[in-house]
């Protein structure tokens, strides 16, 4: 018997057998019933009759087996398709994803094997039924993942929001307390917590940021005219006050003026000088030079230290990669790894862009803007 045929023929057998293994993918499948351990598969086994018994050229088996089967664009989701997304609501990680289809794989060809006696299996089938359950997978696999990656963003950008009014509670009392003047050390108390309450508005505004661009949402951008030389100067100068120990200068060249959005714009600034000062020379000036041209202004920030190496500046500004010195910050507990990954993405808002290139002894960070850009936000 054609495999195609003992599917359609068999299904309630290979359905009790999908049954039976989803039993044991625990904790996800206890409270399941028995229809929902059972979700799509009749759909899944269907399609993979079809896919079987459909004829195919040899380019269009070499396409399929690279995962370049074609899809019709604006087709509703396939049943492997409907069936991650569920199992990925209903708890179930990965590799019980993945367990399903080896489990049945391995019962299907079981039960025909033994069906096929004592002629023996086509061989053309088992090749095309494995080409069927590895598509199966794919689809699965990438829309599971899809679907774990959005709900891992939706957390985030929940959990970086309702984090930010406990913030700025901690903030306004420890900036109250500092006011009242009561004695050094209730000052340099309070002064401390403005201090560690800053760094965590940082990473939280980092983290709701890198939400945004993982949604789909972008860096949102409010572009209004002005000079971004007193932008950077008032920022510099609040830097200045929660770093007193380190030197930072700015140097200004040529018309620095345009229409930006200089909140967005002071944020890029904070990010370069904060990496600076973490991985740079700490008895060295962190040197900031805006550079006014005719279609474009140009900052960049330069620290000295140890040179970061090649391969690591190739990738520096994408999320959560760093250089050896940065990796060694995250073991001590340092940041997230997702500053110099906000500022590429609030230039290329800008219809800019960031990159970064050794000098001698340390590393210049470059972020080019057009001095104008068409609409008045984003």
């Amino acid at each position: 018997m054609r495999l195609a045929e003992f599917i359609l023929r068999n299904m309630e057998a290979i359905l009790a057998e999908w049954e039976a293994f989803a039993t044991t993918l625990l904790p996800a499948a206890a409270n399941l019933t028995p229809l929902a351990l059972r979700d799509h598969a009749q759909q899944i086994m269907e399609a993979v009759a079809r896919d079987i018994s459909t004829p195919q050229t040899g380019q269009e088996q070499a396409d399929k087996s690279k995962g370049n089967a074609p899809k019709l664009v604006g087709a509703p989701e396939t049943a492997a398709e409907t069936h991650a997304i569920l199992r990925a609501k209903g708890g179930f990680d990965i590799n019980q994803l993945a367990a399903e289809y080896r489990a049945l794989r391995a019962s299907v060809l079981g039960l025909w094997l033994d069906a096929c006696q004592p002629d023996g299996p086509n061989l053309d089938d088992v090749i095309r039924f494995n080409e069927a359950i590895d598509q199966a997978v794919g689809e699965s696999i990438g829309f599971f993942s899809d679907q774990v990656e959005q709900a891992r963003n939706l957390l985030l950008g929940m959990l970086g929001h309702d984090m930010r009014s406990p913030l700025n509670t901690i903030l306004t009392t420890a900036s109250y307390l500092a006011a009242l003047n009561s004695g050094a050390e209730v000052s340099a108390a309070a002064s401390r917590l403005i201090r560690s309450g800053a760094s965590m508005k940082a990473l939280l505004d980092d983290l709701v940021d890198f939400n945004r661009t993982k949604l789909g949402l972008g860096i949102n951008v409010s572009l209004e005219d002005g000079d971004l030389a007193a932008w950077f100067a008032d920022e510099l100068e609040q830097l200045r006050g929660a770093h007193p120990s380190r030197q930072l200068e700015l140097e200004v060249i040529g018309d620095t003026r345009g229409r930006w959005d200089g909140a967005r714009l002071q944020q890029v600034l904070r990010n370069l000088v904060t990496n600076a000062l973490k991985y740079g020379s700490a008895s060295s000036p962190v040197h900031v030079v805006l550079i006014g041209e005719e279609a474009e202004v140009r900052l960049e920030v330069t620290n000295r230290g140890s040179t970061i190496e090649q391969s690591a500046l190739d990738r520096i500004f994408d999320p959560l990669e760093r250089g050896r010195a940065q990796e060694d910050d995250r073991i001590a507990g340092g940041g997230l790894g997702l500053g110099l990954y906000i500022v590429r993405e609030i230039a290329q808002a800008h219809g800019g862009g960031a990159g970064a290139r050794p000098v001698a002894g340390g590393t210049t960070f470059t972020v080019w803007l057009p001095r104008r850009q068409q609409g008045a936000s984003r």
